[in-house]
């Protein structure tokens, strides 16, 4: 597997000593997941198996109600989103899981997987102290799944992959926040360390998702997020999704009149988007995420 190297460049160290410290922690978490060891702790491996059955074709349906069924506090979950108004549109409650899946489809599945996958994390006692950031990132990633469904009706993008692809952007921030917990000298107080994650965390991400199997397509966008030079082959792709989303989430994160600053990123170029149609987009998104909390269960 292909080695790691930053996108961007690191932010000025405090001190000399606390540049080495961060750079030393983030090339050795680099060259492991390099190596194709992921080491998630408190990570629930379900989503990773279903993730695995629902993309295998001569896998069935009740190989992954199997697998959900495991978790009862997952499946639990899956069948209060089935029944929601988001999915429920007939006022027909479902009541087992097979029924649920189908009623979800696979985005749904794997998006619920995935959030349930960050509550246990910001739950687990080991990292208790990170609770507020890992909230923090999955409010973030949920924006930004919205944000590139939204983009992703108005291309030849599979909104659901792109929706996904959304909602993992930040997995590399998630592993690196994960495994920095315990480590000597606090790393999250080293502001060095906060600003050459930055820079570390696509690479790191794309990686993590190529290790666990997702398309290509997906471990690329996550891996080119930061590239605002980006220019694909032909017609704009998902990684201008994902990168025109996560500027768009910044925007629509903010109290006060909404500004949109297009200049130098190339994706926005590319899909020939005005201010006017920035607006559109991040007012579709916005009525989504209301219904999107209840549909993950977060």
């Amino acid at each position: 597997m292909a080695s790691i190297a930053p996108s961007g460049r690191p932010g000025q160290a405090s001190t000399p000593e606390d540049r080495t410290t961060a750079l030393q922690f983030l090339r050795s978490l680099a060259a492991e997941v390099s190596r194709g060891t992921v080491n998630l702790p408190c990570f629930p491996d379900v989503v990773i198996r279903i993730r695995e059955a629902l993309a295998d074709p001569e896998a069935s349906l009740a190989q992954t109600v199997k697998i959900l069924g495991a978790e009862p506090r997952l499946a639990a979950r899956l069948l209060q989103a089935a029944n929601s108004a988001a999915f429920n549109h007939s006022s027909k409650p479902v009541t087992d899981l097979r029924a649920a899946i189908t009623r979800l489809g696979h985005r749904a599945v794997q998006s619920s997987a995935m959030a349930f996958a960050v509550q246990q994390l910001r739950l687990a006692p080991a990292l208790r102290a990170n609770a507020k950031p890992l909230h923090q990132l999955w409010e973030e990633s949920i924006s930004v799944a919205s944000i590139c469904q939204v983009i992703a009706r108005r291309t030849h993008v599979n909104p659901d992959e792109a929706f996904l692809t959304g909602l993992l952007h930040g997995i590399g921030r998630l592993y690196v926040m994960v495994r920095a917990v315990g480590k000597q000298n606090n790393l999250y107080a080293n502001p060095s360390f906060v600003e050459m994650v930055e820079g570390w965390h696509p690479a790191i991400g794309k990686t993590v998702l190529e290790n666990w199997g997702f398309a290509e397509a997906m471990s690329d966008a996550v891996g080119s997020q930061a590239d605002y030079d980006h220019a694909g082959r032909f017609e704009a792709d998902l990684t201008d999704i994902l990168i025109v989303s996560i500027v768009l989430a910044v925007v629509l994160r903010q109290p006060g009149p909404q500004r949109i600053d297009m200049s130098g990123i190339h994706s926005f170029q590319r899909f020939g988007f005005t201010a006017q149609d920035c607006t559109e987009i991040l007012k579709h998104a916005q009525y989504q995420l209301g219904s999107l909390h209840a549909e993950l269960g977060c």
